[in-house]
């Protein structure tokens, strides 16, 4: 630990080349090989990865500035004497006496006006989790399976969606399964979870470590709760093991035995604990969707009875809804309403847009930002921060088909900056000439799709 006193942590943090960052990589590629080439391998050797040196690239990964878990603690206080903290830290793991703080319970207003639940570690904890995750993910990468895309590297939510329009437009798709898990996070059972993990690691050490951050705590408004079973949501290690998780629960079960047992097409696109089945007979969609009920409770699970429904969905749809006199139904999945609609060339496509409940939210936050600093901050200083508000909303929703939703935005964005600059005072700052003018000089970013689906990708066809 001494060398590292000698290099600037600050440039630690901006050179992700350094030999800090490296140091657990050849281990890990290590590990990540021998899973991949025995999917029955068992690692019981794994804890002595978390030592001084490794856990210092972990702490490097963690971004300063962040709320604080249950001591208060932040990564910059912690840096200041890391040699000794980090050295303390692995003698209490060694000597089976360290214990993971509780976390920190905060929530988050849900665009139904509920509250989601947060946890946050203590940073020492999170140091801790991101060696774990970085082990799991080394194993567990190689047993994922590719319809699963949350919280996985290299892989995103629009690689979700790229995907299920694929399957959808090019498959025998002519039902949906739209369910949702209820409270999934706040429901993994711990004996199962820690019977998913030795499948593959019989490490004693490493699933201790494991199940006392599952048993932590909750700390909030002072008071001290246990944890019987969940995950915390906000924890690092929290998304890798719900993936783990939900590995054996649903994506094996549905490849293994749902299809095997199905005559006609089946496939399914997982992001986290949100997932979408696609299915080509009505029967056995409904089939499904009963043993899918079964299946969860067996787990610990339940599906939310509101959220969950079989639909018709695909190229067919649309005809046989205009027969029956009815407008075809749509679903939501990942912040987009999915329809269904016809392209250039007369063939069925998926068409989207902004889920509304989303585009509501997303403006509502934007008006409240600009009437709090109207009047505090001068417009040349929050300039540049709403045209970055404007380019994350467009890298998010900027998708084929979304086009009108993100240009409807951008428009109402530009009508809100006016309102608000206007009523920085009694005296009207603009009219919409002089405002027009303004946005020539200071302009602010259109809209623009990101992520193009209907190109050319192998395996999938032509552009439609």
């Amino acid at each position: 630990m001494k060398g590292l006193t000698l290099v600037c942590k600050e440039e630690m943090r901006h050179n992700p080349d350094l030999e800090l960052r490296n140091i657990m990589e050849t281990k890990l590629n290590l590990i990540s090989e021998k899973a991949r080439k025995d999917k029955k391998y068992k690692f019981n050797n794994l804890a002595y990865l978390l030592n001084e040196r490794n856990l210092t690239g972990c702490l490097l990964r963690l971004k300063t500035g962040k709320a604080t878990g249950v001591d208060d603690v932040t990564v910059e206080e912690y840096e200041q004497n890391l040699g000794k903290n980090l050295k303390e830290l692995v003698e209490r793991m060694k000597s089976q006496a360290y214990k993971p703080k509780p976390v920190r319970r905060t929530y988050i207003k849900k665009m139904n006006g509920k509250l989601r639940p947060l946890g946050i570690p203590s940073t020492e904890d999170k140091i801790v989790q991101i060696g774990i995750t970085r082990i799991l993910e080394a194993i567990y990468e190689n047993d994922f399976l590719d319809q699963s895309y949350g919280f996985r590297p290299k892989r995103n939510c629009h690689g979700a969606l790229n995907r299920l329009d694929k399957t959808i437009t090019k498959k025998s798709v002519n039902h949906i399964i739209d369910a949702d898990i209820k409270g999934f996070f706040d429901n993994v059972n711990h004996e199962w979870m820690m019977k998913f993990l030795q499948e593959r690691i019989t490490d004693i050490n490493l699933l201790r470590l494991i199940k006392r951050f599952l048993i932590a705590g909750i700390m909030e408004e002072g008071k001290y709760r246990e944890t019987e079973k969940g995950t915390p949501q906000g924890g690092i290690l929290s998304p890798v093991l719900a993936n783990v998780y939900l590995h054996y629960v649903l994506d094996l079960w549905i490849e293994k035995i749902v299809k095997r047992h199905c005559k006609g097409y089946v496939e399914y696109v997982r992001y986290a604990d949100d997932f979408i089945i696609c299915v080509q007979c009505k029967e056995e969609s409904t089939k499904i969707l009963k043993a899918l009920k079964g299946r969860l409770k067996r787990f610990g699970l339940e599906l939310a009875e509101d959220k969950t429904r079989v639909i018709e969905f695909g190229r067919y749809a649309k005809e046989n809804a205009k027969r029956k006199g009815n407008k075809p139904e749509t679903f939501n999945f990942l912040g987009f309403t999915h329809y269904c609609d016809i392209g250039r060339n007369g063939y069925f496509k998926i068409g989207r847009k902004t889920d509304r409940k989303k585009f509501s939210m997303k403006l509502k936050e934007i008006n409240k930002w600009l009437k709090q600093i109207r009047c505090t901050t001068k417009s040349r200083e929050w300039w540049n921060t709403v045209k970055l508000k404007l380019r994350g909303h467009y890298q998010y929703y900027g998708v084929s088909g979304n086009y009108r939703s993100i240009n409807k935005f951008y428009e109402i964005v530009r009508k809100l900056i006016f309102k608000w600059l206007n009523r920085r005072s009694q005296r009207r700052s603009f009219t919409w000439e002089n405002y027009a003018k303004y946005l020539q000089r200071y302009s602010l970013p259109k809209p623009k799709i990101y992520h193009n689906f209907y190109m050319k990708i192998s395996g999938y066809g032509c552009e439609y």
